[in-house]
Formats: C-alpha cells, structure tokens, sequence
C-alpha cells in the first residue's frame, strides 16, 4: 500500500489513505515513516492509547460479530462487518471523500472501495496479495472460506482491476473468476543503492529470515534442526520481527534443546520498511521457508523472498510451488529444498559453507536480479499503466 501511495503520489495523484490501528510496534514505525510522505494518512476507528473510547467499542463488537459468525448465525452485512475491526468506519470515512479511483489492500476494505465508488460514481480497484478465501485453512466447510469467498464472490465482479501479488495467485483467481482479469504486481521493493556483494564472507556463514512476526509453524523449527545438524560449523542465524514472550521461550528452549550455542541465534526487532534491505544485505543467504498450507502459502511469494534477492543474498527457499517456479525463472540464485526435511536443508547450508566461490557467484545473481528486474521500480511502471488505463476507460 506505501509503495503504490508513494508511486501515485510522484505521478501527480492527490492521494489520502484510510488506515485503522494493527498493533503498537507497526504505530511506531508509522511515527517515523508517515511524516515524510506527501501522501495524507488519516486513521480510523482510534487505538488503545488515542482515540480509546471508539477503538474498545468496535474491538467488544467486532468481537461480538465474530462470536456471532463462528456461530454460523451470519448474513450478507454481517459477513462484512467479520472481516475486520473497522470495515464500517472504512466506508463511512471514505465516502467524506470524492476520488477518482478508489483503492483496497485488504480484504476488510473491500466492501468500502466499492460502495464509495458506487456512490460518487467513481472506479475502484483491488490489491489481492494473498488468496484471501485459502489464507488461514482450505477446509471449505469453515465460517472463514465461507465469509472470504462470500466477499470474492459479491465485489470483485464490481472491481474495475484487481491485482495479485504473485502469478499462481493469479491463476487460482482466474480458475474462480474466469470472466475477470487479474494483473499481476509482485511484492517488491524500490531499488537502493547499496554495494554488490564482492568478496567471498568468511566463517562465520551467516543465515537471515524476516517477517512482522516471528512465530512457530514458520518453517523456523527445521530451520534449528538443520544448524543442530552443523553443529561443528559456526554459523548465525538472525531472526528479525516482532515477537512475543511465550514464542521467544519456546525457540530458547528448542535452541537449547538441539545444543544450539547461545551466540548462534539473534533476535532483531522489526525496523522501518525501507532500511530492510540495507540491513539483510550484512548476510550471507536468507531463508524461504513457507509451510505451503493452507494453499494461499503454496501459491504466495513474500516479500521476504525479494528482500533476499534485492540485498544481495543467495536464496534458500522450501519448495513451494510459487517459489520453485520463481527459482526456475530466475536460475542460479539459490536453492530449493523440500519442506519439513531439515537434513535437505543443511545439505544446502553446508554447501554454501564449503563453496564460498559458489556462495558468492548466487548472490551476485541474485543482486543483479534485484536490480534489473525484481524492484520495484520495474513493477511499478505496470501498476501506474493499470491506473492510468482504468480511470481514463470510457
């Protein structure tokens, strides 16, 4: 969402976006990265420490809708008041403004771009980074796929454009929707200028993985059991995002558990979302490692994994289709190794430890990569067609 607003912004478009309180670290990072936008960013439905009152009543009632959902006991408007704490509020904010374009990044914002649209006889468009119905299960017996593919099926049909964040997410759209056309606009960053990598590392091999959350059933676990593997090599493992006091124990203990050196494992905690380069291109290799389940995760391709080839790094990603079919489109980057197989994964990992010639030949590939392709500044050139394309249909 930052980067299209950035890209609208630069091309001339006055551009205000509707936002609602997530969690605190993620408010903290918008202190620093909000004022230097020329973009207007007005938050609603208010937070635990400004605007409480509003923020603790819709919290008790999205609450109470979601009780009411699990129950089975829910209807059109109901279904759209579950997807998020401030769906309501996002539509009735959006309507003080008349745009030309309407925009929704997130499933809950969905129902608001195109009744807005509707209203002020404007277009509306739609950034799928996941395959929303297929994100958290693909039971599809569950109040969740039903409430998501409820929404799919009522509004991507009044969408003017919808684009995904990867190419099989695409397809599977298409599959549903075979009447509609879904654009593809990968998760990228902006291209930065920082050194290409150029000299073979030395010990220690220093492995990196990021996300906004580091949790368990990340594919982290098989990642503690590969170093356990290696434990006569030193090598790092640097974990950056947020993470809680009950998660922390339980890798603590894991690492422990699997004779991990207390001087192996470091926890970094998230920062601004443009220095993330920067700050991943100090390692050797970073890691993919998606679970492949539910299918949105078989199908997704992260940020994370850009940021690696963006940084400098050479890939090791487990072998989802998305990823395995990046890999193969951009060859001799990284590796590819089975999820869940952790002695497939410290084979890689001990390659890269003995073949530094290799090591580095991969992330001056990946570099390149970054810097011709994979950024940004490459996608962004298809989203603004998209928009121009869009608001001056006739």
């Amino acid at each position: 969402m930052v980067k299209e607003a950035d890209a609208l912004s630069d091309a001339g478009w006055s551009v205000t976006v509707l936002y609602q309180y997530w969690n605190e670290w993620g408010t903290q990072l918008d202190a620093t990265l909000l004022p230097g936008k020329q973009w207007k960013a007005i938050r609603v439905g208010g937070a635990p420490r400004n605007g409480k009152l509003i923020y603790w009543v819709t919290r008790l009632l999205f609450k109470y809708i979601r009780i009411l959902a699990n129950s089975k006991l829910f209807f059109s408007y109901l279904a759209e008041l579950s997807l998020s704490r401030c769906s309501l509020l996002l539509y009735r904010n959006a309507l003080k403004y008349k745009a030309d374009l309407y925009i929704g990044h997130n499933l809950g914002a969905l129902p608001a771009v195109c009744k807005a649209a509707q209203y002020h006889h404007a277009r509306c468009g739609f950034d799928a980074e996941d395959l929303h119905r297929q994100e958290v299960t693909d039971e599809q017996n569950s109040i969740d796929f039903k409430i998501k593919k409820y929404t799919e099926d009522k509004y991507f049909k009044k969408l003017d454009y919808i684009t995904t964040a990867s190419p099989l997410i695409s397809e599977q759209y298409k599959k549903e929707y075979p009447a509609l056309t879904f654009h593809t606009i990968l998760n990228v960053f902006p291209a930065i200028p920082i050194a290409p990598p150029a000299t073979k590392n030395p010990q220690p091999l220093k492995l990196f993985w990021f996300s906004q959350t580091i949790g368990r059933n990340r594919g982290l676990e098989e990642v503690f059991v590969a170093l356990a593997r290696l434990n006569t090599i030193p090598i790092e493992l640097h974990l950056l995002g947020n993470m809680g006091q009950v998660d922390k124990a339980f890798f603590e203990i894991f690492a422990t558990e699997n004779n991990l050196k207390a001087d192996q494992i470091y926890y970094h905690s998230p920062i601004p979302s443009e220095e993330i380069i920067s700050f991943a291109s100090r390692f050797d290799a970073g890691l993919a490692t998606e679970t492949g389940l539910p299918l949105n995760r078989d199908i997704c391709l992260t940020n994370k994994i850009f940021t690696y080839i963006q940084a400098g790094l050479a890939v090791i990603a487990s072998n989802t289709s998305a990823q395995k079919a990046l890999l193969n489109t951009y060859p001799d980057m990284g590796f590819i190794y089975a999820k869940g197989d952790s002695l497939d994964l410290s084979n890689i990992i001990e390659l890269y430890n003995k073949d530094k010639n290799l090591l580095l030949q991969h992330r001056i590939n990946a570099f390149q990569y970054g810097m011709k392709q994979l950024n940004w500044n490459s996608e962004q050139v298809k989203f603004l067609k998209i928009i121009e394309d869009t608001v001056c249909r006739k």
